[in-house]
């Protein structure tokens, strides 16, 4: 309604509540984060003294701060809403693909899932929410007019300019099919001539195309499937994969467990879409989805796994949680080398050209790619050319510092994954609280070192300052009851860390059979404490884990930090980070860097400085 400088909702004696929805509802009208008291002016239809004093009431109150930008006009934006009103709100901003949720419930979060990404959070109460191109096209409805009736709802209205954009992307996403001809071989289909001349000739070649069929269908080379996807995904158009590939031969297989609300979600959209990447923080019952998979399809299944220790995990979860008999399940890799109906394999075993005919000789009804975060290395990826009707990926973060993580989607199928802040919240995966501590230097000769160092010996300098021996001792000392992992990136530093608080210390060198032996002997409870080079990043499930470490290791990625903060989120505990910086060197920088995809998921990150 159309406001007054002496409407009741605005007037100086009233509450607070009522100025800062007037104030949000100037947000709104902008849609921009910040304001100047003539935007509130203009949106309220009231005076510039009256929007002035509107403004001053809540900087007095502590809601909205103000910034004097200079010669501009002073701009004002909201500090926090939480303890001034617990309603939901939803604020579209269609120029920049963006929806802004306050305080949202379940349903509007799972109604959100299915076409936006959660992209950060306040901590409280504020949620971003990015809609993006791949969103759009991977969307769980059978035709736009469902998709924009879900937009809707969740908007409270019609939003012509984001539905015009969203129709547009869901029409780029079924322009191309590849298709089994008649006569056996693959052939790339597009909804016109010009999109086959205009786009699929442009942008590929003869290595990918033989000659046209007709105007709108091409002969594709054999074997050129995987990069004729990625290239069109990359140009702006995914591809519809209906090729009639081999059903896969028969699995009688149940599963024990009840799957979750958000578990069956994701196995009835993985089912709808027919391939696809599970993305969900560790501790999230990724396996167990894919286990509900496996019960549906009824298929036989080649797990792909980075090390024969994940291998041996998801071996034992087959045999626990399904009807799955001994002689159904085999491994294949270093240690052993046994296909059964369900056969897990590592990317390297899988890759080699000597074992790849005995997997393909095999009729996968479904393939599974755990850690798909690892799909696009460039040997790694050889085995997304494996024959299985069904693709299913499984990550935590699909986030990679050389930005292939497109390629994850295109070779497996579309991302789908659930609001890592709703996990939190319902209990089912363990909000951790990271601290970032600066670590100072030992001495000052430790520190002048580091200064006169080159660039990579001031990384290692950093990593290992002596100085985080006790930083770990201590961190250990707090929490004294709790089940621990340390990390470490050196060797050296490891076996130092090992020897002061004397405790195993696990890395790539030690022999498989000890390293089984000591994961084994901490989930049971006998060992507390753990050094754990990189071989413990990734898939090693540790349930019992409550504090991690991080005392090196922070040049590496943003997924890494991700994967080993991941290794405390369980459904249960207080679980806890420490990730230790060296004050005064780039791990300060890299330390931030890791964290950040954390801290936009709603994790809690806090900052201390140790004393000297």
């Amino acid at each position: 309604m159309t406001r007054s400088g002496t409407d009741p909702e605005i007037a100086p004696g009233d509450d607070e509540t009522a100025a800062i929805e007037s104030f949000r509802d100037a947000l709104e009208s902008v849609e921009r984060p910040i304001v100047t008291a003539s935007d509130v002016a203009t949106h309220l239809a009231v005076s510039q003294s009256t929007a002035n004093d509107l403004l001053e009431r809540l900087v007095a109150a502590d809601e909205v701060s103000r910034v004097d930008v200079g010669n501009d006009p002073v701009v004002f934006y909201a500090r926090r809403w939480a303890d001034s009103t617990r309603r939901e709100r939803v604020v579209p901003f269609p120029d920049r693909h963006e929806i802004v949720v306050d305080h949202p419930d379940q349903f509007t979060r799972a109604q959100l899932s299915q076409f936006a990404r959660l992209d950060t959070t306040n901590g409280n109460a504020g949620y971003v929410y990015e809609v993006r191109r791949e969103d759009v096209w991977a969307a769980p409805h059978d035709s736009f007019s469902r998709l924009r009736s879900t937009v809707r709802e969740v908007l409270g209205g019609e939003e012509p300019t984001f539905e015009e954009w969203m129709e547009s992307q869901w029409n780029r996403a079924r322009q191309f099919t590849l298709r089994t001809h008649e006569d056996g071989y693959t052939v790339l289909e597009a909804e016109s001539d010009s999109l086959m001349g205009n786009v699929a000739r442009e942008e590929l070649g003869d290595e990918h195309l033989h000659a046209p069929i007709d105007d709108d269908t091409s002969w594709v080379v054999e074997g050129a499937e995987a990069e004729i996807k990625r290239l069109l995904y990359d140009t702006g158009y995914p591809v519809r994969d209906e090729r009639d590939l081999d059903e896969g031969d028969d699995l009688d297989v149940s599963i024990h467990l009840e799957l979750r609300p958000y578990q069956r979600d994701w196995v009835d959209r993985f089912l709808d879409a027919g391939s696809g990447v599970l993305v969900g923080p560790a501790g999230s019952g990724k396996t167990v989805a894919a286990l509900g998979v496996v019960a549906a399809l009824e298929l036989e299944t080649l797990v792909l796994v980075p090390s024969r220790e994940l291998a041996g995990q998801w071996h034992e979860e087959l045999l626990r949680h399904t009807d799955l008999a001994p002689a159904d399940v085999g491994e294949y890799h270093g240690g052993t080398k046994d296909v059964r109906p369900v056969t897990i394999a590592t990317y390297q075993i899988a890759s080699m050209d000597r074992h790849r005919g005995l997997f393909d000789s095999r009729r996968w009804g479904l393939i599974v790619y755990d850690e798909a975060h690892q799909v696009p290395a460039p040997v790694n990826r050889l085995t997304t050319d494996l024959q299985g009707r069904h693709r299913l990926g499984l990550t935590a973060s699909p986030v990679r510092e050389d930005d292939l993580e497109r390629d994850i989607y295109t070779l497996i199928g579309p991302p789908i994954g659930t609001d890592w802040d709703a996990l939190f919240e319902a209990g089912f995966v363990e909000e951790p609280a990271v601290e970032i501590r600066y670590v100072p230097w030992r001495d000052e000769a430790a520190k002048s070192e580091y200064g006169d160092a080159s660039r990579h010996r001031q990384r290692q300098l950093a990593a290992t300052n002596p100085a985080k021996i006790d930083a770990v001792r201590d961190a250990l000392a707090e929490r004294p009851d709790a089940n621990a992992l340390v990390f470490v990136e050196y060797l050296d530093q490891g076996d130092a860390l090992a020897e002061a608080l004397d405790v195993p210390f696990i890395s790539g060198e030690t022999p498989h059979a000890e390293r089984a032996s000591l994961f084994q002997a901490f989930r049971r409870g006998d060992l507390e404490t753990l050094i754990v080079s990189r071989v413990g990043d990734e898939g090693i499930d540790l349930p019992n884990a409550e504090l991690g470490i991080v005392a090196s290791g922070l040049g590496g990625s943003r997924r890494q930090g991700t994967q080993r903060a991941g290794r405390t989120m369980r459904p249960s505990g207080n679980a806890e980070v420490v990730v230790l910086a060296t004050q005064g060197s780039r791990e300060e920088d890299f330390a931030l860097q890791q964290m950040h995809h954390l801290a936009s998921k709603g994790v809690p990150v806090t900052e201390r400085t140790l004393a000297d």
